[in-house]
């Protein structure tokens, strides 16, 4: 009997005991689950990382045409071991097959594709609904971009799948309007629906706001202002507003910002949009806004921006009076004022008072800017009165006190000129060093490292030189926008990524430097090359402290410099470079000067095309190679014609690179009388003598181009500049 009761109890505690573990196994059997998964993701994501700093041949790929990077991607593909190159080969392969409409295919590459590749997540499943959809399993289709929506509720991805879904239940294209209004497909959605019915203010000033930069928007804008008066906000005459001043509509602008809050901003672009559209219709209006702006928001940067306008359209005695009342107020912009007043004064033929106002500016403000210039001014009169010892001096102060303005590198140059004409050859080798290691973009460091003896070229030899350019194989990291984005970019998905960053950034008005530098980046990928290099330029521009410094940290990196000199049309310059013995660089940087590759550009007096061609001119070249049929609007024309003119004043001035590149300027008449009449022995002299200022600069500009690509892309020069 005991026994049995001991076996029995024996049984009971082992029959509880296996309750107890499987009843725990079950309740932490979700909880193991997430550790593996956790811990399978991390490991991943730990292979990502590894992954990023390994050289990829995928990413080299990004560029290249489908048909021809099938095979490579293909091979990587199949590669047994898990790795982030299979990753991206797989999705890429996957891209291709669906632009075919292959969805079958697609979705096979596409299998657990997310496991593998997790940062793209959200897009392999979209991927994978359009692999759905080509097969016509929409039930599959739809259920992925409701999934989407609820795992990614507030996200650009759930802007897509409304979209998408859309186009089966009109519901989540409401809801999409509602939600996503800045997503660009949603805005073509919006304007759908307003041409079937444009009674709808929602939708319209949905897109007055978020339209920002679409001219096409402009006929909505037009309408809420004819028949929505009544219902706008002032924040909504700003978004319209602002439209219309992006768009150039300045005449629409002004009466947009008369309704507007009165801050500094719409003040100023009010008086500019009368300017700029009616000139002098209304000066007195004019006038009085720019006044209101300088005496209720002094210490603002319109405030300056409207001090200069005054300055331009008030007679110089009644400006010479304002500035005077302008000082006594403001102090943040003194260094202007007192060079606007100095300024107007010699313009009086007082100058006198003229020297004593640059005199205080230089006391007052010795590191400003604006004491280079003056101080430049007494180094020219210096030179004029053959002082070398004293112009030496004044040069040395800029280089030394002024190093933010651009005078300096300009100083340092001909400081270490003046040191070698002296014969102090050690200290002349440590100006010119100095000038290319603190200006190393300048024309001036271009022409220090030719003092030091560096092999770049000079103007005498420099169109024989055909440079080794090594181009970056794939391409860079933006600065800004998520990782997802990021992946997206470096992939090639160039539509994909731009849609993305567009909703990322909500079409902000007013973008930060890193965010301005990544939308320069895609205007690039979209050929808008003029408008990427200006937005990468007038980084510059942008006022707060922060701002100025994450400027000054881009332009340490090569992807700043390699995208405000982009090496575009590349495969013609070789072409016509090698049949005429040209400097490939040299054509190039003449193209970036003269349209900052822009086909589509075209001067006032009629100059045409990438290189600018002037139709007499186009026409006499045509008839020099006697050819019958071409049009300056033609890409592959126009390069032709450019090149062959530009190898004309080559050849016309003994192969002097300064002289013929001055003569595609200025034009062969022009240069020889200057060759005639000023000193051709110094060329550096003979390029601050050019009496045609814009010639001057165009010089100065297409040899700074050309030390730039050449320092960028020339493997040589870019691992000796590397040693500064």
């Amino acid at each position: 009997m005991f026994n049995k009761l001991k076996n029995k109890y024996q049984s009971v505690i082992i029959f509880s005991i296996i309750l107890v573990g499987l009843t725990n196994t079950f309740f932490l059997l979700p909880i193991l689950k997430k550790w593996v998964e956790k811990k399978k993701y991390n490991n991943i994501e730990l292979l990502f990382q590894q992954d990023l700093e390994k050289k990829s041949i995928v990413l080299t790929l990004a560029e290249v045409p489908a048909k021809q990077r099938k095979d490579i991607l293909k091979e990587i593909a199949s590669q047994k071991k898990q790795s982030i190159e299979r990753a991206r080969a797989r999705y890429l392969l996957s891209i291709d097959l669906l632009a075919r409409y292959e969805g079958g295919l697609a979705l096979r590459q596409l299998k657990n594709l997310e496991n593998e590749y997790p940062i793209l997540m959200p897009y392999i499943l979209l991927k994978r609904a359009r692999g759905y959809e080509l097969t016509n399993n929409l039930t599959q289709a739809q259920k992925i971009w409701k999934t989407l929506i609820k795992r990614y509720p507030v996200s650009f991805i759930s802007a897509e799948a409304h979209y998408q879904l859309g186009k089966y239940e009109s519901k989540y294209w409401d809801t999409g309007i509602i939600k996503f209004p800045q997503y660009p497909k949603i805005q073509e959605l919006i304007y759908k629906r307003l041409e079937e019915n444009p009674k709808q203010f929602e939708l319209l000033i949905s897109l007055a706001r978020y339209a920002i930069y679409d001219k096409k928007a402009n006929t909505i804008r037009n309408y809420l202002v004819n028949n929505y008066t009544r219902h706008l906000l002032p924040k909504d005459w700003e978004s319209i507003a602002n439209g219309y001043w992006e768009t150039q509509e300045y005449d629409k602008a002004s009466f947009a910002y008369l309704k507007t809050k009165k801050n500094s901003h719409n003040l100023y672009r009010f008086a500019r949009s009368q300017e700029l559209e009616f000139n002098e219709k209304s000066p007195e209006k004019i006038l009085e806004t720019y006044k209101k702006v300088l005496l209720n928001f002094p210490d603002s940067l319109e405030a300056l921006l409207s001090l200069k306008r005054l300055v331009v359209l008030l007679p110089p005695e009644i400006a010479l009076d304002y500035l005077d009342k302008i000082i006594a107020k403001s102090t943040v912009y003194t260094p202007e004022i007192l060079s606007y007043k100095a300024n107007l004064l010699q313009k009086l033929n007082h100058t006198d008072e003229a020297e004593k106002i640059y005199q205080l500016l230089i006391f007052k403000y010795p590191h400003h800017k604006l004491a280079a210039i003056y101080r430049w001014k007494i180094v020219k009169e210096a030179v004029n009165a053959k002082n070398v010892i004293k112009a030496k001096a004044w040069a040395k102060s800029i280089f030394i006190d002024n190093v933010d303005s651009s005078m300096a590198p300009k100083a340092g140059f001909w400081l270490g000129k003046w040191e070698k004409q002296l014969g102090n050859f050690q200290q002349s080798r440590l100006v010119f060093q100095s000038v290319i290691k603190n200006y190393p973009h300048s024309y001036y460091a271009w022409r220090s490292a030719i003092q030091l003896g560096w092999n770049v070229g000079d103007f005498n030899n420099l169109r024989q030189i055909f440079p080794v350019v090594s181009q970056p194989i794939s391409r860079p990291i933006p600065p800004s926008g998520s990782e997802i984005f990021k992946t997206l970019y470096r992939l090639g998905q160039d539509n994909d990524a731009l849609l993305l960053f567009k909703t990322e950034i909500n079409q902000s008005y007013n973008l930060n430097t890193k965010q301005g530098f990544t939308d320069a980046l895609l205007k690039l990928t979209y050929g808008k090359n003029l408008q990427s290099i200006n937005q990468i330029w007038n980084l510059q521009n942008k006022n707060s402290f922060l701002e100025k410094q994450e400027w000054q940290n881009l332009r340490k990196k090569d992807q700043y410099w390699r995208a405000l000199f982009p090496l575009h049309f590349y495969k013609s310059i070789i072409l016509w470079s090698k049949h005429y013995t040209l400097n490939p660089l040299l054509i190039m940087s003449i193209m970036r000067q003269e349209s900052r590759f822009d086909n589509s550009s075209k001067s006032p007096v009629g100059a045409t095309g990438i290189m600018q061609v002037m139709p007499i001119t186009g026409e006499w070249i045509a008839n020099q190679v006697n050819i019958k049929h071409y049009h300056l609007e033609n890409l592959n024309d126009n390069i032709f014609l450019g090149i062959w003119y530009l190898n004309y004043t080559h050849k016309k001035y003994n192969d002097n690179s300064l002289l013929a590149v001055a003569s595609y300027n200025a034009g062969p008449n022009n240069v020889s009388n200057w060759v005639k009449q000023y000193n051709t022995r110094d060329p550096d002299l003979f390029v601050e003598e050019i009496p045609f200022q814009e010639t001057k600069e165009y010089v100065k500009s297409v040899f700074s181009n050309y030390w730039n690509y050449l320092r960028i892309y020339d493997q040589e020069t870019y691992l000796r500049f590397k040693q500064y």
